[in-house]
């Protein structure tokens, strides 16, 4: 096969030095004898490179990164032949975790030389690919807040666990007026978060039965309760069915319109984003070919 790996320098928790860099450039030959990889150097460097392996008759471009990273590559990858692979070396590598893939770069490498190709769906938020989720209300401040905590703490599960923890004890949920595929309704949750895939990252399971490849999105309605029931429920979400005291209902969508008027904060793939009165959520099925490991 034909790859470019495109890997972003600074995701993770530590910056890559140089005798780092030459090791994984040394496996990476090691495995895909004469494959090309390219460093990403600013927001979009890598939706720009993934055009180019597009264009080039590239037969994959594989993102060495994050969730950010991994969005980046597959926006330019979409609709195109060449498929998207995924080496995790971000914080909690949702995407990665949902392709089965091994956290341990050289032992991710060498399953990519088995993988097989699969069609996979893509959400749209107001346009904008997502891979895992989108969703507005509490999730979307944590990612704002854990945004800002990577910019001068640590980022990881733990941060992250922390961030959210704090915040279900200040937030106040906003009413939403939903248009689910032509159904309206009024919710005021907690969270409501549109899954492609099942997790933030971490194994944080928002959406435990979402699935890459059947044509709609698992719309997640997380309720406000009382405190103490956020707090026992909260580890519930590690695991793939126990939700108790019936935090969470999930139904299906294909589209979907949320109305707030003035500013609404929401995240595709945990990345914040803002719009105003409208969000528009869609999803596009089989719209990304993607590499996935042998099991």
């Amino acid at each position: 096969m034909k790859i470019l790996f495109i890997l972003n320098p600074k995701s993770g928790k530590t910056q890559l030095d140089q005798d780092r860099l030459e090791a994984m450039s040394k496996c990476i030959q090691l495995n895909f004898p004469g494959a090309d990889m390219r460093l990403t150097k600013a927001a979009g460097h890598a939706t720009e490179l993934a055009k180019e392996a597009a264009a080039n008759g590239y037969d994959a471009a594989v993102a060495i990164g994050g969730d950010g990273t991994i969005n980046e590559t597959a926006r330019g990858l979409v609709g195109t032949n060449t498929a998207l692979g995924v080496i995790p070396k971000g914080s909690g590598n949702g995407f990665a975790r949902e392709l089965g893939m091994p956290l341990l770069f050289e032992e991710a490498v060498m399953r990519l030389q088995r993988a097989k190709i699969h069609k996979c769906d893509a959400g749209r938020a107001n346009g904008e690919l997502f891979l895992n989720l989108a969703g507005v209300g509490i999730e979307a401040e944590i990612a704002w807040q854990f945004m800002e905590q990577g910019k001068t703490g640590n980022r990881g599960m733990w941060p992250y666990f922390k961030i959210g923890a704090q915040t279900v004890f200040s937030y106040k949920p906003k009413t939403l007026q939903v248009d689910l595929d032509g159904t309206p309704c009024t919710l005021a949750p907690l969270t409501l978060v549109f899954a492609n895939g099942r997790q933030y990252g971490s194994n944080f399971k928002i959406a435990p039965k979402a699935n890459l490849s059947d044509g709609e999105l698992d719309m997640v309605i997380v309720r406000d309760a009382p405190k103490w029931k956020l707090a026992l429920a909260a580890p519930s979400f590690f695991t793939d069915n126990w939700r108790p005291f019936g935090i969470t209902e999930t139904t299906h969508a294909k589209y979907a319109v949320i109305r707030l008027p003035g500013d609404i904060v929401y995240h595709i793939d945990g990345e914040p984003r803002k719009t105003k009165d409208q969000l528009e959520i869609a999803i596009q099925p089989g719209a990304l070919n993607v590499l996935f490991p042998e099991k």
